[in-house]
């Protein structure tokens, strides 16, 4: 990589090929996925519903200007959102996530945005100042002015929620932050310090949404209403895509002119998310929720007892295994690699696993013993 600026330090594996949760790489050797593109391609490689209607809408115009109408925009839309919501469609995680700061702020006439530390909305200036991470933020300040930060699943939280709070912005599951699990009251309390105050929840579903924990987004476990929803990531299955969701009554801080995106909503887009939608049936999302169960069972009784695991975090296909401190994450992934699985890490030590959704129990179960025999071997080593 001689002509791309260094903004990434790779792994030394070139994908070239993939089928269902496999990648093949420039040497031809395969691996078994449990990244899914960072919690991108949920339904593998291979699916044939999206590389057919891909495969169709090339065939025909790729894209307009938004100052037309994009029926298959409108349609996505009426999929995507719950009822009561209107989307706005752009590229990526972090321009939902810059939408939902933007409307949040118009909508309410208020500045201040409150957001957890770990969280993670994006690396643009406006989700950079809501990314609770000071690494990150590093050398790119001053910031958004008005972003607080409070500890996530800590009721100290509340205080910070003020009737000067135009919003406050969480993940149902912090990813990035360590596969950090909201605990459902906690949940429940933010939402209504926000509804007493006249807050706007907002919900960043863009790891954690589009079916990864049995459910179409997180919060559904803990029962929320929130405001606005941004989603991103799976929503395409590897084409980019994101959306920002409001509630109707929004609508009103963003009129023509308010915000806009020259490729939000392109065509082919669209094509590859509608059947990505088409494919987000109850009965889908609930053979994820069991297959994420036996996951978590097969964690625990195989992993959980090792001298080098911690704990085990996460719901359904997304998963924290944090590691002491005697073995490196980098150490874990490396060797998996070296074995054919290819994993991620998080905050704190944490190997993360991310598996594309269709994963079958056997390959599931694989996984976990691959992992097992690593640190079984780290601690022999030791």
């Amino acid at each position: 990589m001689e002509n791309v600026l260094p903004t990434y330090k790779y792994f030394d594996i070139e994908p070239i090929d993939g089928h269902d949760w496999h990648i093949i790489d420039a040497n031809g050797k395969e691996y078994v996925d449990f990244t899914s593109g960072i919690g991108v391609c949920n339904l593998g490689y291979s699916n044939e519903q999206v590389k057919t209607a891909v495969g169709e809408q090339l065939n025909h115009i790729w894209h307009t200007s938004n100052l037309y109408i994009n029926s298959m925009q409108d349609q996505v839309a009426g999929k995507l959102c719950p009822e009561g919501y209107l989307a706005f469609l752009c590229n990526s995680g972090t321009e939902a996530n810059e939408a939902a700061f933007k409307i949040a702020r118009k909508y309410t006439h208020k500045k201040k945005v409150l957001a957890f530390n770990y969280g993670f909305h994006g690396r643009t200036y406006g989700s950079l100042s809501l990314t609770g991470y000071e690494a990150i933020q590093s050398g790119f300040t001053p910031l958004v002015p008005g972003s607080e930060f409070a500890e996530y699943n800590d009721d100290k939280a509340l205080d910070f929620i003020d009737e000067e709070c135009a919003a406050v912005i969480l993940e149902a599951i912090q990813g990035e932050g360590g596969v950090n699990v909201g605990n459902t009251e906690w949940l429940k309390k933010v939402e209504a310090k926000c509804h007493e105050t006249n807050t706007l929840l907002i919900v960043d579903e863009v790891q954690a949404g589009m079916g990864r924990t049995g459910y179409k987004f997180a919060f559904e476990y803990a029962g929320l209403n929130p405001d606005i929803i941004t989603c991103a990531k799976g929503l395409g299955n590897g084409l980019p895509v994101g959306a920002m969701l409001a509630k109707r009554e929004l609508a009103s801080a963003f009129g023509p002119g308010s915000h806009g995106n020259t490729f939000g909503g392109n065509k082919v887009v669209m094509a590859a998310a509608n059947a990505v939608l088409n494919q987000m049936t109850p009965e889908f999302l609930n053979e994820v929720k069991l297959k994420g169960e036996y996951l978590f069972q097969e964690l625990n009784t195989q992993l959980l007892p090792l001298s080098n695991v911690e704990k085990i975090s996460g719901r359904g296909f997304m998963v924290g295994i944090h590691l002491s401190d005697s073995i490196d994450v980098a150490e874990v992934i490396k060797q998996l690699q070296e074995i054919g699985m290819l994993t991620i890490s998080a905050r704190a030590n944490t190997l993360r696993l991310l598996p594309p959704l269709i994963m079958d129990k056997k390959t599931l179960e694989w996984g976990v013993q691959q992992i097992k025999n690593v640190l079984e071997k780290e601690v022999a080593s030791c």
